[in-house]
């Protein structure tokens, strides 16, 4: 990467955090966090039959948000910032687990 390492903090960081509010206010359970990987889960600990569209939901939100902050911290992180992407993977078993990994 050509970000130095203070101002990869600085994105994850603001990303996560917003990430945390949109899990909280969804009822979406937030594993852990691997590196540049967000790992949540919807359905637990309270089961929820809808779990898959919370997840959904989860995951459609927390892109708008990646890409509403990616643009704005294109001020203090250069200018590519907005360039950067994420991936979002899904899994439905007995509850939703998805993983969402942010993409140069």
């Amino acid at each position: 990467s050509a970000r130095e390492p203070s101002q990869v903090f600085v994105l994850l960081e603001t990303i996560y955090s917003a990430f945390d509010k949109i899990a909280y206010r969804q009822g979406v359970f937030k594993v852990e966090t691997v590196g540049d990987c967000y790992v949540a889960a919807a359905g637990i600990p309270e089961p929820n039959e809808e779990h898959a569209l919370v997840a959904c939901r989860f995951a459609r939100s927390s892109l708008k948000a990646m890409k509403e902050i990616t643009v704005q911290l294109e001020v203090s992180l250069g200018p590519d910032t907005s360039e950067l992407d994420m991936r979002i993977g899904i899994h439905r078993y007995v509850s939703s687990f998805f993983l969402i990994q942010l993409e140069s």
